[in-house]
C-alpha cells in the first residue's frame, strides 16, 4: 500500500468543508480511526478495532492515543470553518479521562464553540458503543493567515 501524503492545507480544508470523508487522508487513519461526517463547525468520527500497539500493559487504551483521536476530530472541525489561506494549530488542550477504556467501538465528535479572527474555542467528546461518555476535551486553536 502506498504511503498517504498530506496535501496542501487549503485542499484538506476543502475536502472537510465539502464533507468528502472518503477523500480525507491522515497517517493516523492507519490506527483504525475514521471520519464519519464533516459539517460546518463540527466533525464526527469512529474508532473501532484498536491495534494492540495503542494499549498499555493493563490492556486499556493509552491516554496519548485517545488524545490523538481527539486531535483528529478537533482538526477536522476547525478545518470546516477556515477560509482559503487560513490554517490553525492547537494552542492548548485539556482532556478529562472519565474512565479507562478497553478496546472496542468508540465514537467521538468535536465542534467549534466560538471562532474569532485569531482563535477558535472548541470541545470534543468520546463515547463507548453503549453511549457511555468516556473522555471530554476543551481546546483553543490559533488561526493564522498565509
Amino acid at each position: 500500500m502506498a504511503e498517504a501524503k498530506l496535501g496542501p492545507v487549503d485542499e484538506i480544508n476543502r475536502i472537510i468543508r465539502e464533507n468528502r470523508v472518503s477523500e480525507y487522508r491522515s497517517p493516523n487513519l492507519k490506527l483504525g480511526m475514521r471520519p464519519l461526517e464533516f459539517a460546518r463547525g463540527s466533525a464526527r468520527w469512529a474508532w473501532e478495532n484498536q491495534p494492540a500497539s495503542v494499549l498499555n500493559p493493563f490492556g486499556t487504551l493509552q491516554g496519548g492515543y485517545l488524545a490523538l483521536f481527539i486531535d483528529e476530530m478537533l482538526a477536522t472541525a476547525i478545518g470546516s470553518v477556515l477560509e482559503a489561506g487560513e490554517w490553525a494549530v492547537t494552542a492548548e488542550v485539556k482532556i478529562s479521562y472519565l474512565r479507562a477504556l478497553r478496546p472496542g467501538q468508540l465514537s467521538g465528535s468535536a465542534r467549534v464553540v466560538r471562532r474569532t479572527r485569531a482563535l477558535a474555542f472548541m470541545e470534543a467528546s468520546v463515547s463507548t458503543a453503549d453511549g457511555t461518555l468516556a473522555t471530554t476535551a476543551t481546546s483553543t486553536w490559533a488561526i493564522s493567515k498565509e
